[in-house]
Parts: C-alpha cells; sequence; structure tokens
C-alpha cells in the first residue's frame, strides 16, 4: 500500500512554486522569456560525521524544481533525512524519514489560481508510519515584486495516516503484544502560506506554512530559511523546520524540531 501511495503522488510530479506576473511590462516579458527556458530549481546537500570515541553520521538532501507559463504552473520536490548515532555501545539509526510533493496550478489571472497537489511523507519514527493528502485549493498571490513574494493556498483533501505499530506488555507473567492499528481515511482542509524576501543580491529569508486539518489529525508543518550567496549557482543555507502532529501515542512528543545547514546549487 505505501509503494502504491508513493507511486500515485509520483505521478502527480508537476511540481510547486510559480507565481504571477508582476504588472510592469519589462518584468511580465522577463518572466514569459524565463518560462520558455524551461525547468529551474535547486537542490540542498548537507552531511556531518564523527568518529573515534563518538561515532554518528547525519545526511540530509532537498530537491525541488519549478516551471511557469502564462497559463500553468508546476512544481515538484523531494526531500530526506538520515541520521545514525551511538548509544549505550549500539550504532543505530536515529532519524529515518523522506517526504516528496507535486503540484500543478491553473492561473485564473495574474494573482489567482486553482491548484492540485500530492503529498507523501515516510517517517519511520513518526507517530504515523505515513501520510498521503491529495487536495485542490485557491491560491491568490497578495505580494509579488523583485525583491517580495507573498501567496497564500487553501482547500479540501482527501488523507490517508498509518499509525505506526508498537508493543503492549500485560499479564502475569508479561506477555508483550504488537499492535499494528489500521490506516485511517479521512478529509481534510488544507492551508499553505508562503513568504519570501530578498534582503539584497546575496542574502535571501523564506518561510513556508503547512496545515492539513482533519476529524483524525491536525498536521502542521512550518519551514524557515536563511541562504546567503557565494557565487550565481552556490550558495549556504540554514534551515528550521518544525513538524506537529495534535493526536499521538501515549508517551510520544507532539512536535519534531530540525535545523539544517546546507550548500545549495542553483540550476
Amino acid at each position: 500500500m505505501k509503494t502504491a501511495l508513493l507511486a500515485s503522488a509520483m505521478l502527480l510530479a508537476f511540481p510547486i512554486c510559480a507565481f504571477a506576473h508582476d504588472p510592469a511590462a519589462d518584468e511580465k516579458k522577463a518572466d514569459e522569456k524565463k518560462s520558455d527556458e524551461g525547468w529551474s530549481g535547486s537542490g540542498e546537500l548537507g552531511f556531518a560525521a564523527t568518529s573515534g570515541n563518538t561515532r554518528s553520521e547525519n545526511l540530509n538532501v532537498k530537491f525541488n524544481i519549478k516551471k511557469e507559463d502564462p497559463l500553468w504552473k508546476y512544481g515538484f520536490y523531494f526531500n530526506a533525512l538520515r541520521s545514525k548515532g551511538e548509544s549505550n555501545g549500539s550504532y543505530d539509526v536515529t532519524a529515518n524519514q523522506y517526504e516528496t510533493g507535486a503540484s500543478a496550478g491553473y492561473k485564473f489571472d495574474e494573482r489567482s489560481y486553482l491548484v492540485g497537489a500530492a503529498r507523501y511523507q515516510d517517517d519511520e519514527f513518526s507517530p504515523y508510519s505515513y501520510q498521503f493528502v491529495l487536495s485542490l485549493s485557491y491560491g491568490y498571490t497578495l505580494v509579488k515584486n523583485p525583491n517580495t513574494e507573498f501567496f497564500v493556498e487553501i482547500g479540501p483533501g482527501y488523507r490517508r495516516l498509518d499509525p505506526q505499530p508498537y508493543e503492549v506488555t500485560s499479564g502475569d507473567p508479561p506477555v508483550t503484544t504488537e499492535i499494528d492499528p489500521d490506516a485511517e481515511d479521512n478529509f481534510v482542509g488544507r492551508g499553505l502560506m508562503a513568504y519570501k524576501h530578498k534582503f539584497n543580491d546575496s542574502t535571501s529569508f523564506e518561510n513556508i506554512s503547512l496545515v492539513e486539518a482533519g476529524s483524525n489529525n491536525t498536521y502542521f508543518q512550518n519551514d524557515a530559511g536563511l541562504s546567503v550567496s557565494m557565487s550565481d549557482r552556490l550558495a549556504l543555507k540554514l534551515g528550521y523546520q518544525i513538524r506537529y502532529n495534535s493526536e499521538v501515542r501515549a508517551g510520544l512528543d507532539k512536535t519534531d524540531q530540525l535545523v539544517t545547514t546546507n550548500v545549495v546549487f542553483k540550476f
């Protein structure tokens, strides 16, 4: 089932992030010229390792592409995180997750559009083994100029959640039983808010907030990033992510946080 859901998300691989043209004629021509050049995007890579008295390995990868033409805008992204660390003499995986998503948006005019999106998240250490969401939203660009971009999206969606298996010990003598809850399906309300600002030619900031609220869980994710360019193609990026699930099993935290420092390659 997980493979089928992931395949469904990948088949929708028409990506995120493209925006309405600026009213100024010269910028509009520049946007149209850029759209004719095909896809553009960026890749991020962060790696850290220690050895000796302690051992650890941390790898995170991010990839996104986008394309926009006068009527459509597309986007696709893929993120992965894997960490291993030494604890009590054993060397174990401490983080293992990946997320992929795609979207296709039809423009009504320079600011408003209708967007279909898919998101799949698989996390070995999350309260949920996977979350898969399909949604249809109305989007509106509130601000769009050379330095600042701010847009929102809101609409209904369909979600499938699969809670992680867990063990229960009871009885005398104690007997341990593994519980594997069934996957859950429900409708959700989806909201997305994205803000991007360019301070100067080398420094920029972005913050993207996502909410998927349903009867069995409310999922919230916020990604903030500060980038400093080293050249036209390379940059350093400091990222901070918060992920929150409102409904989790007793003993688990509702909030996960992640700080990354990555090298970014733009293409």
